[in-house]
């Protein structure tokens, strides 16, 4: 049997410089794994595709409509082998939350299924490819690294090392999905100027993650261009916005295109009475966790 944790992500900075003519946007982000898993458990069985949900809505439990599914149809197509497995996906990360819970899923789907049929390491482009097809998030957790600049759809990839110190992660899922279809339907282009400066405040963020110079006091370079279409249209992810402002927390940014917010407290004492006063606000799922 193979184990394997589908980790959750969170977006420290997100801009969308442009809409497609395929009708997706292009966008400079940075992807970041923290310590909040799905799990998976693979093994070989009985001929066809087993896939067994436990946790998470009744409609993840739809084989046809789960992406995990999906990626071990596609698995077995391109590599021509006749399916015989069974996945059981164990679901922590709330669905519809910005934390790339099904797109971790598929990638940790298929880089199962490379482990459980001994695949070489030479077929990494071939999954990669599987993984573009799937989702715009899917190839980053295919990288296996803790962090990531995505460009195109998020799916140009260029792996980042964080360095020095960094700030513990409280997230906070309100309770209601926000979905990424109707952000981006609401969602208007900045400006040439607006996304230049942004894109330097980009490039200023990076350089300081990478020499180890991320700190409280430049927290201020984090972004999300997606919070100007959810925020007036979704009273609940605003308000778990104010909120985690309120109890003090030294950044706080909505993640991908929501539901989640995300805190970051460079004290572990200041993270730990964040999580603890926002996990009693009824309907709020609080992960208190790291990146990793």
């Amino acid at each position: 049997m193979i184990k394997i944790a589908a980790r959750a992500k969170i977006n420290l900075f997100l801009e969308v410089t442009a809409k497609r003519p395929d009708g997706y946007h292009d966008l400079a982000t940075l992807f970041a794994r923290v310590g909040v898993a799905d799990r998976l458990f693979l093994r070989k069985a009985a001929p066809g595709i087993k896939l067994v949900v436990q946790g998470g809505p009744r409609e993840l439990g739809r084989q046809a409509d789960n992406i995990v599914h999906k990626a071990a149809v596609e698995f077995f197509r391109v590599f021509r082998i006749e399916p015989a497995v069974e996945i059981k996906l164990e679901k922590i990360i709330p669905v519809g939350a910005g934390l790339g819970g099904g797109s971790s899923d598929a990638a940790a789907a298929l880089l199962g299924l490379a482990r459980l049929y001994k695949l070489g390491a030479n077929t990494k482009p071939r999954l990669m490819k599987i993984a573009a097809a799937l989702g715009s998030d899917v190839p980053f957790f295919m990288l296996e690294a803790m962090a990531a600049e995505g460009r195109g759809r998020g799916e140009k990839l260029k792996a980042i090392q964080f360095k020095g110190r960094l700030p513990y992660v409280v997230l906070v899922y309100p309770g209601a999905p926000v979905y990424t279809k109707e952000v981006y339907g609401n969602l208007k282009v900045g400006g040439k100027a607006d996304i230049k400066a942004r894109l330097a405040d980009f490039t200023k963020l990076k350089g300081l993650l990478k020499k180890g110079a991320f700190s409280k006091e430049n927290a201020a370079l984090l972004f999300n261009r997606l919070e100007e279409p959810v925020l007036p249209r979704h009273k609940a992810v605003s308000l778990a916005k104010a909120r985690l402002v309120e109890l003090g927390a030294d950044a706080v940014l909505m993640s991908g295109s929501g539901a989640t917010v995300f805190a970051l407290c460079w004290s572990g004492d200041l993270a730990r009475r964040v999580a603890a006063s926002a996990g009693r606000i009824q309907g709020y799922k609080v992960f208190f966790t790291k990146f990793c």
